[in-house]
């Protein structure tokens, strides 16, 4: 008997820090198709996430966080029900244009990464609410983040960020900016927008 048999109508899939799991993404979860809404498969030392994860067309929460992931498949915008992606702990080191295609999103944290830089398209995501990149390697956001009119949160201490881009003044929603240990020099941009 598949687990896609035993699991029918299931929504919610915890296999958090299951050590016997290979580091491949578990291929009978890929059969449920549209019946699973949340997905959380922390610490399990998966290496990477299959293209096969677009046929999760329900997935409204996808937790992999503390893995070893290094790369995000370049269809991940194809889960257009997403609203909660958590990827911390992992060895991430870019993110897929594909990523603004997740118009639902309101939460990413992909926190203690390898990230450089956020792609452009993630000005995108106009409903993301909590944007958690802390502890990578960021030297910038992108221009394109003032776009992210719901934003109420920025989450980015532990990078390499010099300077502000002015389109963070956009972000009418915002209520916390997080930038400890950075390398921030000039907050003239936001002192002149508040004046």
């Amino acid at each position: 008997m598949k687990i896609a048999d035993i699991l029918t109508g299931y929504v919610f899939l915890d296999f958090v820090f299951n050590s016997y799991v290979p580091q491949t993404f578990p291929d009978e979860i890929l059969d449920l198709e549209g019946s699973v809404r949340t997905l959380d498969l922390t610490r399990n030392k998966l290496v990477d996430i299959p293209m096969e994860i677009s046929k999760l067309i329900n997935l409204q929460r996808l937790v992999l966080a503390d893995n070893l992931i290094g790369r995000l498949p370049m269809n991940l915008g194809k889960l257009q029900s997403l609203k909660v992606m958590t990827l911390d702990g992992n060895r991430v080191t870019t993110l897929p244009d594909e990523l603004g295609q997740l118009v639902k999103l309101e939460r990413l944290s992909i926190s203690g990464n390898l990230l450089v830089n956020l792609p452009e398209t993630i000005g995108s995501l106009r409903n993301l609410m909590l944007l958690n990149v802390s502890n990578n390697k960021i030297r910038s956001l992108p221009e394109s983040i003032g776009s992210c009119y719901s934003l109420e949160e920025i989450q980015a201490d532990e990078n390499s960020i010099e300077e502000l881009p002015s389109s963070v003044c956009n972000l009418v929603h915002l209520k916390s900016l997080c930038l400890n240990n950075n390398n921030v020099k000039q907050h003239g941009h936001m002192s002149q927008q508040k004046a």
